[in-house]
């Protein structure tokens, strides 16, 4: 388990790193050839790209902390980490199209030659780029269970259709530049805008792990299955998972035969847990309560008053 853990963060920090890479040409190739070219639309997707760079970063920073084993300080390990850096990648992008979406509309009424069609092409190369790294990292994320890697495939599906909005406005202010120049600003700043969604999106769906939100009712009817399946299992009472980090954490309420020893119902219970572990590679651990089967019923006949021995037939 320890060691597909490990290969599931080395597999996301290698998808970040290239991320990086490629967000970075991507920002220098749109930036340079914008302010050449007079493209306010592809200057603005330029510098998204450079705020993806920094995203990327910090993906990679928690992959890596989230890596950590468990210590004393963390018996739960560091895993949260990666959480939190998802809710930093939605503030950073939030704040990004807002700065964006700003100096866009800025250069709306301003003079200034018409864009040059050379702005075109960094904008279909990044198009096309941006596909392929979001189908990319969301396969890898969603296979590691990353939330941080989810988002930025999700920043990165964004950045294509942000793309394609400057690509549109730019295609306009260059049919008639006379009457449609400012086409290119208001694509830039549509770009800013797209952002800021992608952005408060993330944060939200983020918010939403931290708060210890159940997964889907497929991955808790798994469980369920897995610990029945334990030879001495009768049912299940409570179960409950929370996130921390790359995997869940289980709670679970195990009924088992009232009359068995305390070490044949901690053996099943043990027995319960590996079996979670071994058949489910997004589930960390389990902590598994033992309960009488039939609880319900062995109350109602401990509270039922005994008739007196006169009145016995």
């Amino acid at each position: 388990m320890l060691s597909e853990v490990g290969a599931a963060d080395n597999t996301g920090r290698r998808v970040a790193v290239a991320s990086m890479l490629v967000s970075a040409v991507l920002a220098a190739l749109k930036i340079t050839v914008g302010l050449k070219a007079n493209s306010t639309a592809t200057v603005s997707d330029g510098f998204e790209s450079s705020a993806d760079v920094f995203t990327s970063g910090l993906v990679f920073l928690g992959l890596l902390v989230a890596s950590r084993p468990p210590d004393r300080e963390h018996p739960y390990g560091h895993g949260r980490f990666e959480i939190v850096t998802a809710l930093a990648v939605g503030a950073v992008l939030t704040a990004s199209g807002v700065v964006i979406a700003w100096h866009a509309l800025n250069g709306v009424g301003v003079s200034r030659e018409a864009p040059a069609l050379v702005a075109v092409w960094p904008l279909l190369l990044s198009l096309a780029i941006k596909m392929m790294m979001s189908v990319v990292k969301r396969y890898y994320g969603r296979r590691i269970h990353s939330a941080a890697l989810v988002a930025d495939a999700s920043n990165d599906g964004m950045d294509a259709v942000s793309a394609m909005s400057a690509l549109i406005a730019l295609c306009i202010a260059l049919w008639q530049p006379r009457r449609f120049a400012v086409a290119d600003d208001y694509g830039g700043c549509a770009v800013g805008i797209i952002v800021v969604v992608l952005g408060i999106r993330v944060m939200r769906d983020t918010v939403y792990q931290l708060m210890d939100t159940m997964p889907d009712e497929r991955h808790m009817r798994e469980v369920r299955e897995a610990a029945l399946g334990v030879p001495g299992a009768m049912g299940i009472e409570k179960c409950y998972a929370r996130k921390t980090g790359l995997q869940y954490h289980v709670d679970l309420h195990l009924e088992v035969e009232p009359s068995l020893t305390v070490l044949e119902s901690h053996d099943i219970a043990a027995a319960v847990r590996e079996q979670i572990r071994e058949k489910l590679d997004w589930v960390a651990d389990v902590l598994v309560h033992v309960e009488p089967h039939g609880l319900d019923l062995i109350h109602q006949n401990r509270q039922r008053p005994e008739m007196p021995q006169g009145e016995k037939r």
